[in-house]
């Protein structure tokens, strides 16, 4: 008779498959796994008591590392917090920016996640071809506002630069390049029979479960649930953008599971092309940022202030007292939202599914801990 013991082993924080300084405590008898417990906090910055010291405009540069995959939402989201509760109304023209350089990131963000999912997985290729594409966005980036990672291009009422005079025809030209890229890639890895097998049916969310555990973006949608901040609760100029919400539908096995989540970035990928598209044609004349006082003082008030991030929805809570530095800022993300369902899912898992599961939940490190 064979006697199998179950082991407690450390995966991470240092391990390529945990997408940061990540650590998850696993409970497995061999190849499965019993119990999964995500171990948190080892790149804590103390973020939200930096706002409180700081003041509201010389946060805003920290913000882009919240999320350093996917900078633009980052600061777009505080923008609005400080301008709802200060009264400040940025103009037409950056907010079309805005919302620009938010889409090209969402690209960039998702260019990341599917190459480096397949990596996870053991292909490398697909991973040199999304980098490929995404330096071309961070070009676009380095024209738009100097920057390629951490941009502080969103600011309290509008945008720090203006686009350049060749920026819309280089957009439209990477654009015209990159959606049939996007078939291509998925010819090369997304439709690959080892690749969907791999995925397939492998840690599926129900669509009840995505909304108990308060998944958002991509993992909620995945499961199933139509819902983005864009389309829901508009901000911005979406409301004047026609594209769609590309939701979970079992594509290669049941709703929810790990191909749904990955498909589903591909298919926004496409849909954030459309946007940039229509809002570079809409994009109108004008000043690029409002008449903003050296320090803000918002009157005594507290405001909620939600962006669909490449990361799903991501709020900033503040409340002012008056001064010129925030009372209390609370940053909700998708990253840590996403933890909570790891421990529920994992049992039953093999640990290279495990693998495959954390890379389709497309977790970044400073979402989680901040």
């Amino acid at each position: 008779m064979i006697r199998t013991e179950e082991m407690t082993i450390s995966m991470g924080p240092q391990h390529p498959a945990t997408h940061g300084v990540l650590r998850f405590i696993v409970k497995t008898d061999g190849e499965v796994l019993h119990e999964v417990k995500p171990d948190v906090g080892y790149l804590h910055r103390s973020m939200e008591k930096i706002a409180e010291k700081v003041g509201y405009i010389s946060f805003q540069p920290y913000t882009d590392r919240i999320d350093y995959v996917c900078a633009m939402t980052c600061n777009h989201a505080y923008a609005m917090a400080v301008e709802k509760a200060a009264g400040i109304s940025a103009p037409e023209r950056a907010e079309y920016l805005r919302v620009i350089a938010s889409e090209l990131n969402r690209i960039s963000s998702h260019l990341i996640m599917a190459g480096v999912m397949a990596m996870d997985i053991g292909a490398f290729t697909p991973f040199i071809h999304a980098i490929r594409e995404r330096e071309t966005v961070n070009d676009l980036f380095e024209m738009l506002c100097g920057a390629r990672l951490t941009y502080n291009y969103v600011r309290i009422g509008g945008v720090s630069f203006d686009a350049p005079a060749n920026f819309k025809e280089k957009c439209v030209e990477f654009l015209n390049h990159f959606e049939p890229i996007i078939d291509e890639f998925n010819r090369l890895i997304s439709f690959n029979k080892i690749y969907v097998e791999r995925l397939a049916n492998v840690g599926v969310v129900s669509r009840e479960d995505a909304i108990a555990y308060n998944l958002v973006g991509p993992n909620l949608r995945g499961s199933g649930v139509r819902f983005d901040v864009r389309k829901d609760i508009p901000y911005s100029i979406y409301p004047k953008i026609d594209f769609n919400v590309p939701v979970g539908i079992g594509e290669a096995g049941k709703v929810g599971d790990c191909y749904d989540r990955y498909m589903i970035r591909i298919r926004e990928m496409k849909e954030s092309c459309k946007i940039v598209r229509q809002a570079l044609e809409q994009m109108p004349e004008g000043e690029i940022m409002a008449k903003v006082p050296r320090k803000i003082k918002p009157p005594v008030t507290e405001v909620y202030s939600r962006c669909e991030s490449a990361r799903g929805d991501m709020g900033f809570y503040l409340v002012s007292d008056g001064t010129d530095k925030p009372y209390r800022l609370k940053i909700r993300t998708g990253s840590f939202s996403a933890m909570s369902i790891v421990e529920k899912i994992a049992p039953g898992l093999m640990i290279a599914d495990l693998v495959a599961f954390i890379s389709s939940l497309d977790v970044v490190a400073p979402e989680v801990d901040r």
